[in-house]
């Protein structure tokens, strides 16, 4: 049985900085396409950034502050965060696709998901 496992997440000030990971195992493939979403109280989960072979996606909101990187010889992904606002509190969870990401940064796009790590960012 495949899993997803995400682990970095915390409570941080305005202006800081947290790592997330996301380790894949157990699947029969590796995934073409990796996410990171995340999702506030009483909002729609939303997409932060994804990768594949062709590149990078970012949501307008983390552009310039967050790095999506993969790590294929561990089949883990990363989220680097910097200058992290209070915004971007939510839960975080890593998804994975069998297929190229394409444009469209969107949870549909995905069918697997880990359980999500907690991002706290206090003013």
């Amino acid at each position: 049985q495949g899993q997803l496992v995400e682990s970095g997440g915390g409570s941080v000030q305005a202006g800081g900085s947290l790592r997330l990971s996301c380790a894949a195992s157990g699947y029969a493939y590796r995934f073409g396409c990796m996410g990171w979403f995340r999702q506030a109280p009483g909002k729609e989960r939303e997409g932060a950034a994804q990768i594949d072979t062709h590149g990078t996606t970012y949501a307008d909101s983390v552009k310039g502050r967050f790095t999506i990187t993969q790590d294929n010889a561990e089949d883990t992904v990363y989220l680097e965060m910097n200058s992290l606002k209070p915004e971007d509190t939510g839960i975080y969870y890593c998804a994975g696709s069998h297929s190229y990401c394409g444009s469209l940064l969107a949870p549909r796009v995905y069918k697997y998901w880990g359980q999500g790590t907690q991002v706290t960012v206090s003013s």
